[in-house]
């Protein structure tokens, strides 16, 4: 399949330059005509994997949360022999790796790319809770680099940061089918508005566990920035703080047009590609393509906090400038955030 070929302005009687479509609308145009021609052939590149429902878990709160960490357990541990059976060694792999006994599930869903919510350290206890966001292409195959963010995380907040062991915890939320990189979604917002109610869903059940006291920072990567985004602007629960890392932006024109009372900050590494992605959003035979204002510009009015000279998958890298100033943000720490 090939895209139609688009005729020159001579053929057309294009408008005037000062008329014609912008650059970077142009661009974006470009990228979703190649997307929706390679997404088709990689989308049906993998064969389904098999994987019991879901578990059948127990309203959470402190008296059964451990029941719903072995029952996740249990079911990745099914999940893990189905796709052995099925000849997927690499996801049998990541499914056991999540049945270990050390693992805190409150959620795990191995059908399809899969979903998993894990929880670091003891969010029964915590007063300050980070969740974390994932953006695109983040499935249970790749889960292994996004846990990795969440350590990392936990490790500078109960290490590094003095006194923060007890009260903290940390939550990696894969709790939707994030899109691929290279396909259509990830251009629109359609899989963040699926999204913004399991957010504002799994916020709930959270409030519901720790209490309204607990202060929860929503930490979102890329294409996550978009779900925090949704999630905020339809009314999901308020949280203390919602920081955006290499976001594509997030369909609003400000910071104040999300309608939350919570801090809004935004960060992008010096070498993140994301800053070469049109920040324009448009119509297209009626789908909203592109996500609109930067979110590191003074226009948009975040809090701009510095991430160092990171590419894009470098905003919770150990010793990081972006890692510190994530911790303090979670810790409520705010003065001390170093801005760009």
């Amino acid at each position: 399949m090939e895209p139609t070929a688009v005729p020159g302005p001579e053929a057309t009687g294009a408008p005037p330059q000062g008329r014609r479509t912008p650059r970077r609308l142009r661009a974006l145009l470009a990228l979703l005509i190649t997307a929706c021609v390679v997404f088709p052939l990689s989308a049906a590149a993998r064969p389904r994997i098999p994987a019991p429902a879901p578990a059948a878990l127990p309203p959470l709160t402190t008296a059964t949360l451990d029941t719903v960490y072995a029952a996740n357990r249990a079911n990745a541990a099914q999940a893990s022999r189905m796709a052995a059976g099925h000849g997927d060694r690499h996801r049998a792999e990541a499914d056991r790796d999540l049945a270990a006994a050390s693992r805190q599930l409150l959620a795990f869903d191995g059908r399809g790319t899969g979903r998993a919510v894990e929880v670091f350290g003891d969010l029964a206890r915590a007063d300050r809770v980070a969740v974390l966001v994932p953006g695109s292409d983040t499935t249970l195959d790749s889960y292994d680099r996004f846990r990795a963010t969440a350590t990392a995380l936990h490790h500078r907040l109960t290490t590094e940061d003095t006194g923060a062991a007890t009260r903290v915890a940390v939550v990696a939320w894969l709790g939707y089918d994030t899109p691929g990189t290279v396909g259509t979604a990830v251009l629109t917002p359609g899989r963040a508005d699926e999204a913004a109610p399991r957010l504002s869903e799994f916020l709930r059940g959270l409030y519901a566990l720790t209490g309204r006291d607990t202060r929860v920072s929503l930490l979102c990567h890329s294409y996550g920035s978009v779900v925090c985004a949704r999630t905020a602007a339809r009314g999901g629960p308020p949280v203390a703080d919602i920081a955006l890392l290499g976001s594509p932006g997030t369909g609003a024109d400000s910071a104040a047009a999300l309608r939350t009372p919570a801090r809004i900050w935004a960060a992008r590494g010096g070498d993140d590609w994301v800053a070469e992605v049109p920040h324009v959003e448009a119509d297209l035979f009626g789908t909203t393509v592109g996500f609109g204002a930067d979110p590191v510009s003074p226009e948009f009015g975040a809090r701009v906090f510095a991430a160092g000279d990171g590419g894009h998958s470098d905003y919770f890298t150990p010793g990081s400038a972006s890692l510190a100033n994530l911790a303090r943000i979670v810790l409520g720490e705010t003065s001390e955030v170093t801005r760009a």
